[in-house]
């Protein structure tokens, strides 16, 4: 229950006024990357929004690049990667964009053409070892100019019991990531199902085809801009359109 002064917790705290409160997910603050700016509860802009949240503004972010010490093994996998590539006569900062740090777990953030290197590095330095990858998840942020696609590996190592990730990004124009067949065979249906979702482009992967819709089908259906589609349903006599032929409030 709040207190006089609205504070929503025991220690005084509104986590819905102080974005650095100890008890947000993260405790990102008003850190990281904004993407996007959310009014509203449902994207109603012109009265229409009933839920009583219509005042609501909230910032969509990214979290941003973490500094070091990241902590227990984060550090020691992050150097050895950065002197493993060095080895390799790549200079880290070329390969890796950013280190993120986020909920307890480590993501780098690597530059798309260097997506290959950097992954067999992983796999197959002694130190590192990551010899599992268990599939690659795609992202779409409409808003994130430049880079509205991102592709999401989930690296585990059997040998040190760990767990990374590597995201790459890519702009709509240009959809194109190199792909990791050649490093981790089983990517071959998790590229091909982010292939046909979301539209990434996995280059030199053996039959990048659609692997859930049909062969001729239009668009990629987990992009945010993808329309509703639907057909009209008939009810007691009545026809419902379809979600996207409905009345907007916007």
């Amino acid at each position: 229950m709040s207190d006089a002064n609205g504070a929503g917790g025991p220690d005084g705290v509104n986590p819905e006024k102080d974005l650095s409160a100890e008890n947000l997910p993260g405790q990102r603050g008003q850190g990281g990357e904004e993407v996007r700016v959310q009014r509203g509860m449902f994207g109603a802009n012109n009265g229409g929004d009933t839920s009583g949240y219509g005042g609501l503004v909230r910032s969509v972010r990214l979290p941003g690049p973490a500094a070091r010490p990241y902590g227990g093994w984060f550090d020691e996998v992050a150097d050895e990667l950065e002197g493993a590539l060095e080895e390799q006569d790549l200079l880290p900062e070329n390969a890796i964009e950013k280190t993120v740090v986020d909920r307890g777990e480590l993501t780098f953030h690597i530059e798309r053409e260097h997506l290959v290197r950097v992954a067999r590095t992983l796999r197959d330095d002694p130190a590192l070892r990551f010899e599992l990858c268990t599939g690659v998840s795609g992202v779409h942020y409409p808003n994130d100019k430049g880079r509205e696609l991102h592709a999401v590996y989930h690296l585990r190592s059997i040998t040190h019991n760990r767990l990374i990730r590597l995201e790459v990004s890519a702009p709509d124009s240009d959809p194109h990531i190199p792909s990791l067949f050649s490093v981790y065979p089983t990517n071959d249906w998790h590229e091909r199902e982010t292939y046909d979702f979301f539209g990434i482009v996995f280059d030199g992967h053996p039959a990048l085809t659609r692997i859930m819709m049909p062969d001729d089908w239009q668009g990629h259906p987990q992009r945010k801009d993808y329309p509703l589609g639907g057909i009209p349903v008939e009810y007691k006599g009545a026809q419902i359109p379809a979600p996207d032929q409905r009345r907007s409030y916007s």
